[in-house]
């Protein structure tokens, strides 16, 4: 229905953010029609993941997926940009799979998705979440 409803979109990494919660999706004013969106079908996809770029960047605490980290970021925002990084290093950074470099099964053609390991049972305990509304 793209260009007149705004296109589904989700992260399928795992991210430690107020308006992204633990399915991937995303609380953001153009991803939801009018009245409580601000979708419009002359925005694009460019328009789209760029607003998505600042919202990862300044995220918007007073409109949250996951209330318990708003208000980390909001009051504790130490420990939310601790948690951010160390949920980076677990689930956004490819980590060496010890296979050699002059392997011929690894060559640079081929692209090796990043190795997803389990979430540590610290990181098991979801945070409360609430519509985006």
């Amino acid at each position: 229905r793209y260009p007149f409803e705004p296109p589904k979109m989700r992260f399928l990494t795992p991210i430690y953010h107020p308006n992204i919660d633990t399915s991937g999706r995303i609380c953001h004013d153009a991803l939801k029609l009018p009245p409580k969106g601000a979708w419009k079908p002359s925005l694009n996809i460019s328009t789209v993941l760029t607003s998505i770029q600042l919202l990862m960047a300044e995220p918007n605490p007073d409109d949250p997926l996951m209330a318990d980290i708003s208000s980390e970021f909001k009051y504790n925002k130490h420990v939310f940009v601790e948690k951010a990084r160390r949920w980076t290093q677990e689930h956004a950074v490819q980590k060496n799979t010890g296979v050699a470099e002059n392997n011929k099964e690894n060559t640079p053609d081929q692209k090796v998705p990043p190795k997803r390991d389990a979430v540590s049972q610290q990181e098991t305990e979801k945070p409360a979440k609430r519509p985006c509304v």
